[in-house]
């Protein structure tokens, strides 16, 4: 029989039975090896019979087998793979024993339980969060952009004004400079002789102005005056809807406007208003709705 033949042969035998071989071929007794481990001799016999079962864990016992390996000058690498094929089987039954296991089952319920809820914990979070940005968040921001929105409209509203004024202006200059149109060049005689015929002036009686009708009463004006304390779009109409203010005030400016009264007054930014005086008495805007920290109310004498 070759070296082969008996190497296969040694690994067809069970781990317990190649290591108690190789003790009887140096003479070792069971309490010898066992003395040499420092272990009981059930212990080492236990290994011999393959009942692993006396061995408190798996740990233990590849730790005993490497260290009678070595000690009866076998591979303990190549004795180890042989144990855990002999182990494959008995670990199997061990799963499928837990398995079976109601409490094992009762335990892996409930860790799937645990899981879930903490999910559902973090879903729960999570809308909460976004439901306080929404509340509390959203509103600042809209609110800031109504407010740019107002301010650009009102200057907007400036710049036309004032390109109108500026037309306006441009038209009367035209107008008053005495500047004729030049002659056609298809005048007829008629037309030369008609011209070149001196034309008397006529002289208009200066019209006298007729006094003012005592029967009519002459309108309230309210006077309105606004210290700013820091940036601030105001709008203020007089009782027939007149524009009498529409722009961005800035900190430590000044708004002084006088109207028919009632007086309408829109504050974009009531947080930024020092005072407000109207008739020279101060006026509390804590009396008029305040929403998004902008308040629309009527002044009236």
């Amino acid at each position: 029989m070759t070296s082969d033949d008996t190497q296969q042969t040694v690994a067809n035998e069970a781990v317990g039975q190649q290591l108690k071989q190789a003790r009887e071929k140096q003479g070792l007794s069971v309490s010898q090896v066992a003395d040499a481990q420092h272990l009981r001799s059930c212990i080492i016999q236990a290994i011999e019979n393959a009942d692993y079962g006396q061995i408190d864990s798996e740990l233990f016992l590849k730790g005993y087998v490497r260290a009678y390996a070595k000690q009866v000058g076998l591979d303990g690498d190549a004795i180890i793979l042989e144990l855990n094929r002999e182990l494959e089987p008995a670990r199997l039954q061990k799963e499928r024993e837990l398995e079976a296991n109601p409490l094992v089952d009762i335990e892996r319920r409930r860790r799937k339980k645990r899981r879930v809820a903490k999910l559902l914990l973090l879903v729960a979070a999570i809308v909460i969060i976004g439901a306080l940005v929404v509340m509390f968040v959203m509103p600042k921001f809209s609110s800031g952009a109504a407010d740019a929105e107002q301010s650009a409209t009102a200057e907007t509203e400036q710049q036309a004004s004032k390109e109108a004024s500026a037309t306006v202006s441009d038209m009367q200059v035209v107008s008053g400079s005495g500047i004729e149109p030049e002659p056609s060049d298809s005048v007829s005689p008629e037309e030369l002789v008609k011209d070149q015929i001196p034309v008397v002036a006529q002289t208009t009686e200066p019209v006298l102005a007729q006094p003012p009708v005592s029967g009519e009463p002459s309108p309230v004006l309210g006077q309105l005056e606004i210290v700013f304390a820091g940036d601030c779009w105001v709008q203020v109409r007089d009782a027939a809807g007149n524009r009498l203010a529409s722009s961005m005030k800035r900190a430590g400016e000044r708004l002084d406007v006088s109207g028919k009264a009632p007086l309408n007054v829109v504050i974009g930014a009531v947080d930024t208003v020092k005072t407000i005086r109207f008739q020279g008495e101060i006026v509390n805007i804590g009396d008029f709705p305040v929403v998004n920290n902008r308040s629309e109310f009527t002044l009236t004498i």
